[in-house]
């Protein structure tokens, strides 16, 4: 079940309470592939997105666009009949929608994450199961975050035995893509609290999906809340993700490479987006002695300092992706793992840093008109301050600089 709790002001047409229909999906080829079908959804999406989120118009329409193109399986394995492209691509997938619409960039991401999660714990049953959905179009919502607990890692959701099966109840938040979804990927403690990942399809009784993401950036990602009322999950639904704790692994690493592009692309738009304002619309200050406030002096040289940081985020993107893409030829121990993660989080300390500040920074370039709200530009700011509280930098710099000074290996969770 869908309910819609966004006032109605902001009402919209939601599917049909068994979930969006499934779409037919092609399956790319290769990286080139998925990197022209990201740049024709960027396209797309770049038009309206304005408009979107001001007015949070939830992107259904470049969703099925998305979903149809491909794109929701460039990461499943070729044993599976996916394309597997590199995390380097990956990453500028996202990086490059992003850029357009950092909302559409980021209702995937846990999709991709799950699909990372599923290479190293799930059955081959299950893989088969999930990675052969997925290929047909299925999008997979995000069904882990919970409000009211003591941190993010505690889960209140309870999975008991009922019968063969499972039954699942408790209530989630921040549920990203869940409403998007064809299956929720649910995360629940079992009787031996041990924590496992259920994935329930939509329609199934008791899945309730409420529309009631209110945050002031990332507008129309839709992640609120799920609801889940002694809903039956079949036993080959369920995987045990709590195996993947006992190994060294690159879980977090890649959901945060993810993280890292869509701060890339919120920054890249701010900086297109500032300079197409001096450039077109704004006035030169008084004292500058020029005609155009692009020939103001102090203006060109901030727009080149926000160059210079932004191409440094994207080249630790890249080196980042490129450190990952070496896990894919040799066993994945704890040292490969901690220099996976470390490369990834100076991505994000920098992405977070650029997205942030190019946003700020728009509006002393651009001057006042800048600030009307007919051009919609504070939705960077917006954008990047939301999205970045994901997790916090400031604990970064402290793994970073623990594994360089003292070759101290990072905590292993899916926010380093």
């Amino acid at each position: 079940m869908v309910t819609h709790s966004i006032s109605r002001e902001h009402s919209q047409t939601l599917p049909a309470d068994d979930g969006p229909a499934l779409v037919p999906a092609q399956i790319l080829r290769n990286d080139l592939d998925a990197l022209d079908a990201a740049r024709a959804l960027a396209a797309s999406a770049r038009t309206h997105a304005a408009r979107r989120d001001q007015h949070r118009e939830l992107p259904w329409q470049l969703i099925e666009q998305f979903t149809a193109s491909g794109l929701g399986s460039i990461t499943v394995p070729r044993a599976f009949g996916g394309p597997d492209v590199s995390f380097e691509t990956l990453a500028e997938v996202f990086r490059l929608i992003s850029a357009a619409d950092p909302a559409l960039g980021q209702i995937p991401q846990n999709h991709f994450g799950i699909l990372q999660m599923l290479r190293g714990t799930a059955t081959a049953q299950q893989q088969q199961t999930l990675f052969s959905a997925v290929l047909q179009g299925a999008r997979i919502g995000n069904g882990g975050p919970e409000r009211g607990t003591r941190n993010t890692l505690e889960i209140k959701t309870r999975i008991v035995r009922d019968g063969d099966d499972w039954q699942i109840s408790g209530q989630k938040f921040y549920s990203t893509g869940a409403l998007f979804a064809h299956w929720v990927a649910v995360k629940a403690v079992d009787e031996h609290q041990r924590l496992v990942m259920a994935f329930v399809r939509r329609g199934t009784p008791g899945l309730q999906i409420i529309d009631d993401w209110s945050g002031f950036g990332q507008r129309t990602t839709a992640s609120g809340t799920v609801v889940l009322g002694h809903v039956q999950v079949p036993d080959t639904h369920v995987v045990e993700i709590w195996r993947q704790a006992q190994q060294p692994n690159i879980q977090g690493a890649v959901s945060q490479l993810m993280q890292a592009a869509i701060d890339a692309g919120i920054a890249a738009a701010a900086i297109d987006d500032t300079i197409a304002f001096v450039r077109e619309k704004s006035r030169p200050w008084i004292d500058a002695g020029v005609e155009r406030a692009s020939d103001d002096p102090f203006v060109i040289a901030d727009i080149g300092r926000l160059k210079l940081e932004l191409h440094a985020a994207q080249a630790l993107l890249r080196k980042a992706a490129r450190v990952l893409d070496q896990t894919r030829h040799a066993p994945v121990d704890a040292t490969l793992a901690g220099q996976a993660s470390i490369a990834v989080a100076e991505a994000k300390v920098i992405t977070t840093e650029i997205a942030l500040h190019a946003s700020e920074k728009l509006f002393e370039l651009a001057g006042s008109r800048a600030s009307l709200a007919e051009f919609n530009l504070d939705r960077h700011w917006r954008n990047a301050r939301v999205h970045t509280l994901h997790d916090p930098v400031r604990w970064k710099y402290h793994a970073i600089g623990a594994y360089h000074l003292n070759g101290s290996l990072p905590a292993r969770h899916s926010w380093i």
